[in-house]
């Protein structure tokens, strides 16, 4: 899910955050990380980027900037890469890391994960 146009800069890099992880996640589901899944990867961001005004070029090095060769033909990278690949374009973007505290911004997940969250 691409940020709401009008959301504040800690908002804008949790939306971004969020989205790339799950991009890379469903990539990496997709494809098993057989050989050059990471190919796709680096697409699937890309068009994520320009679908939300990027220019081609710019979002390339975008994607190439923060996956920056972390990824490999059949390798599964663990959670913490994933995550840090979405913290970094998240940043990048933004000039602002995600919040942290989860309990104050429930709003957000709720949202994001369009309103399927189990509340505990």
């Amino acid at each position: 899910m691409a940020p709401p146009s009008d959301a504040a800069p800690e908002r804008r890099s949790w939306h971004l955050e969020r989205a790339a992880v799950r991009l890379v996640t469903r990539v990496l589901d997709r494809t098993g990380a057989e050989s050059g899944w990471y190919g796709m990867c680096f697409l699937v961001l890309e068009w994520f980027l320009t679908a939300n005004g990027m220019g081609r070029t710019e979002a390339r090095a975008t994607v190439d900037d923060v996956i920056g060769g972390r990824f490999a033909s059949w390798v599964a990278p663990r959670p913490a890469v994933i995550d840090s690949v979405g913290e970094n374009l998240a940043v990048r973007l933004t000039g602002r890391l995600p919040y942290r505290d989860h309990r104050e911004h429930d709003d957000l997940e709720e949202r994001h994960d369009g309103g399927r969250r189990d509340r505990r």
